[in-house]
């Protein structure tokens, strides 16, 4: 396990920064929620995904490329998308890791902040559409489909939330640029090739107000949950301690 550096005190005065990570952490499992940021003891990290970081940084820059010309990305314009992507003098900073897009939700007693890839501009009606990037490397077509891709979108779906908590008027549709590396061609020549997909989803931030709730009482909690059965790490934890 990890020490967090960040701990909640019960009734503290300051807003207590949340992450939309730690967000998706509680849905996941309230125990890992509540070892995290009330003990201080986290989920061990995983692996870092550089190529996935790579494919995000080059795609940040192609259409940083058609931003500054107020133009369409190819991709839009063949996915039929009538819009371009968004300008804002705080993009650069919603867009960092550790910054984000930050809004204070006083009801809860926390900043809620998340960090978006991308933000388009609907050009009939102004709209922001929230983008995410992803990227893998599958012979099959790439798809939301799977169980655990609802992960991915809770994730834009809380960054519209945030974005409609600052005031924007943001489009219900949010779009992936889903990368999939080819593993069909002759040779490797010293670079990927990938087929990229653009995949709606309509989002619903419904969810969004009642989790942080749940999420506050479980933190001003004296007791941790109890151990969630679904969950790897509390099995995991629950079954090596019976053998010490």
């Amino acid at each position: 396990m990890t020490r967090s550096s960040k701990l909640y005190s019960p009734g503290q005065k300051d807003l207590f920064p949340l992450s939309r990570s730690k967000v998706d952490l509680f849905r996941q499992c309230p125990r890992c929620f509540y070892f995290d940021l009330r003990l201080g003891i986290a989920r061990p990290p995983g692996y870092p995904f550089s190529l996935n970081s790579a494919v995000d940084v080059l795609l940040k820059k192609e259409f940083d490329f058609y931003r500054v010309r107020s133009k369409p990305h190819p991709l839009m314009i063949q996915a039929g998308i009538d819009a371009i992507p968004f300008v804002h003098p705080e993009l650069e900073t919603w867009r960092s890791n550790f910054k984000g897009i930050r809004v204070p939700h006083k009801k809860s007693g926390f900043e809620l902040f998340g960090a978006v890839d991308d933000l388009w501009q609907e050009k009939e009606t102004g709209r922001i559409i929230v983008v995410d990037y992803k990227a893998t490397a599958k012979d099959e077509e790439v798809s939301l489909d799977a169980e655990w891709q609802d992960g991915y979108k809770r994730q834009v779906e809380f960054y519209q939330w945030l974005l409609m908590r600052k005031g924007l008027n943001v489009s219900p549709i949010a779009w992936f640029v889903y990368a999939n590396g080819c593993k069909d061609r002759p040779n490797f020549d010293f670079k990927l090739n990938f087929r990229v997909s653009m995949i709606s989803h309509t989002g619903n931030t419904d969810w969004v107000e009642s989790e942080l709730e749940k999420c506050s009482i479980t933190l001003n909690n004296i007791t941790a949950p109890n151990i969630n059965k679904k969950c790897a790490y509390c099995n995991f934890t629950y079954n090596s301690s019976k053998y010490i």
